[in-house]
């Protein structure tokens, strides 16, 4: 007789233990199988930078890049940091302030280990932080993710106005994660949150944002004390966060320049011109997809406030309106607004979801859908290191184009690299990005008249040049004044047609996007003499 094989018995491991649940109950298995937050970082990051159509050369957009790296190279070569002007002819050896010397440190250093592959894989690393952050943020704060998802997907494209390799990138991750731990520490006390102070010494050094977190703190210390006021919380909080205040305040003076750099800053935030002429300091005009989302989230906050005010949290909301005044006020504060407010809206909202669908039956559809986002709550709460294999694997992929020099769609490159020999021969005239390229192409042995640092130029010559690109009234005598020799403009600079037709300019080189005048040799001439009568002593 043919008996059949005994069947075989499953394995006697636990109920609990048994599928992808138990692979994830243990260490490894965390640590292994990539979680939905890894699934949305890697999303932002192929959307960002491999999907689309500009991909990594989004990020050198900006010319101030190039001049950060060699003010980096030069602190390294020195072993200090410059006090004095080392970039322009204009304004040669004047009092200068590189308060983002650190970052500068490691922009030269990056970019002399793997050219600006480092430095962009580096600035993309920041940015999957800062998406993967306020994502665990507003769950922290037990937001459904089926709302914090949207909510951090419009606070990452409110952001991409400033997805830049440029310094400030820094503060959009630390001001998220300084607001978690205060936040975290209003719910438990505990001595966490004075991990904020080494942290302020570090931005201090890194970027000039860190007025914003002092700032926070400040409406931090008055929020409790109003909210002590009303009785739902004790007046040892004030203490704590005031105390808090004042030493991440004192802490600000760490720094090479000591006080002189919070006059210069305050000079500089203050400054009418800047606000006046300088674009992202100027306000929103909701007119692209970025800042469209920034008001879909302003609204929202706004509107939000109420809730928080129900409920006595006044931090919260000062927080909120503080940062979308500045927001309303200056473009560049827009990232900043949403990154601390989409974890808030998330949470704010998810709460009133809760609340509506509590009264309803399970069948009920958005009850379903409230549901499946607490379930979903585990797999989001984990992130693993294949945002970091991703990155990797970017890095190494032949098929990934990385740039070699800034995007030849906005910087005259080929004409600037081929006319050396034309540029460096006397006083330049440009625009200021590319005023900032010449300083990474050409410094030291080229002077530049202004670049990208509109906090040391100041109104005087931000005024002459703004002048000089409209082709004011004046643009002969503004020329005399700075005694420009070299002449290289965008062709829509009104200025360019009025040099087209002077004689006394030469136009040598015109590719469409750029020309490049001189100054003809009877004008240098002219000019010259006409010096030498003024001031018979000068040769």
């Amino acid at each position: 007789m043919v008996t059949s094989p005994p069947a075989l018995s499953a394995p006697a491991f636990p109920p609990q233990t048994r599928g992808l649940p138990g692979v994830l109950s243990t260490r490894w298995g965390r640590a292994v199988i990539p979680s939905l937050t890894d699934c949305l970082v890697i999303a932002v990051f192929v959307w960002l930078f491999v999907a689309g159509p500009t991909g990594w050369r989004v990020l050198l957009s900006d010319g101030d890049t190039g001049w950060h790296i060699r003010t980096g190279e030069w602190i390294l070569d020195h072993g200090r940091v410059p006090t004095q002007d080392l970039f322009s002819f204009s304004k040669a050896g004047a009092p200068w302030f590189a308060w983002e010397w650190l970052s500068d440190v490691l922009f030269a250093v990056l970019f002399h280990t793997a050219g600006f592959k480092a430095l962009l894989l580096f600035t993309g690393i920041l940015i999957a932080a800062f998406t993967g952050l306020i994502l665990r943020y507003a769950l922290w704060r037990d937001a459904n993710p089926l709302v914090a998802g949207p909510c951090i997907l419009l606070a990452v494209g409110t952001s991409t106005v400033h997805f830049l390799a440029r310094p400030h990138i820094v503060t959009l991750v630390f001001l998220p994660l300084s607001i978690w731990l205060i936040e975290a520490d209003r719910r438990r006390p505990d001595g966490r949150v004075w991990l904020l102070v080494p942290l302020t010494v570090l931005w201090t050094n890194l970027h000039g944002g860190w007025a914003i977190l002092i700032a926070c703190l400040v409406l931090l210390a008055a929020g409790s004390a109003v909210e002590a006021w009303l009785g739902v919380r004790a007046w040892s909080s004030v203490w704590r966060y005031s105390a808090l205040t004042f030493t991440c305040a004192a802490a600000t003076l760490i720094n090479p320049y000591g006080t002189q750099l919070h006059r210069h800053i305050l000079d500089y935030l203050q400054s009418d011109w800047i606000r006046a002429h300088i674009q992202e300091f100027q306000a929103p005009t909701f007119r692209n997809e970025g800042e469209l989302q920034f008001e879909v989230l302003l609204l929202s906050g706004i509107f939000l406030c109420g809730w928080l005010l129900a409920r006595r949290n006044i931090t919260g909301c000062l927080w909120i309106l503080f940062l979308g005044h500045s927001a309303l006020t200056s473009l560049r504060h827009a990232p900043l607004y949403a990154s601390v407010a989409a974890p808030v809206i998330a949470s704010e909202v998810s709460l009133q979801w809760a609340r509506w669908v509590g009264g309803y039956k399970k069948t009920f559809l958005p009850g379903i859908f409230h549901q499946l986002g607490k379930d979903l709550v585990p797999s989001f709460s984990r992130i693993t290191l294949w945002p970091v294999i991703a990155l990797v694997v970017l890095a190494l992929l032949p098929q990934i184009s990385w740039p070699t020099d800034f995007p030849a769609e906005l910087f005259p490159i080929k004409m600037i690299q081929a006319r050396q020999s034309v540029l460096e021969t006397g006083r330049l005239l440009t625009t200021d990005q590319w005023g900032d390229y010449l300083i990474f192409h050409y410094s030291p042995k080229l002077k530049v008249f202004i670049d990208g640092r509109s906090d040391f130029y100041g109104s005087e010559f931000g005024n002459d040049y703004m002048k000089l690109m409209q082709g004011a009234w004046n643009w002969e005598a503004l020329l005399q004044k700075h005694r420009f020799e070299v002449a290289l403009l965008p062709v829509e600079w009104p200025l360019a047609a009025l040099l087209k037709q002077n004689r006394q300019w030469q136009l040598i080189q015109d590719d469409g996007k750029a020309l490049l005048f001189v100054r003809r040799a009877e004008a240098v001439q002219s000019r010259l003499l006409s010096r030498t009568k003024e001031n018979p002593t000068e040769r």
